[in-house]
């Protein structure tokens, strides 16, 4: 795992916490906070690009980077 790789996904997670989008903000906030389920962290996020991910919102990208690096969540 690069830091610079965690790094990234913790100023996501953030990002994502902070949206105040039920579908994400909770189990992006509980990752942070440690006590996260992965596996429905990765499956908000792929929702969360399913319904989201090509409006051309700032999230759009953040959605498609948060799956490619899932493998440190």
């Amino acid at each position: 795992m690069k830091k610079n790789e965690r790094e990234e996904l913790v100023r996501i997670m953030n990002k994502f916490a902070g949206s105040g989008w039920d579908l994400i903000d909770a189990p992006s906030q509980a990752w942070l906070d440690g006590s996260g389920n992965r596996n429905k962290l990765i499956a908000a996020i792929e929702e969360a690009d399913k319904v989201c991910g090509s409006c051309g919102c700032e999230f759009d990208p953040l959605y498609k980077r948060a799956l490619e690096l899932k493998a440190l969540l």
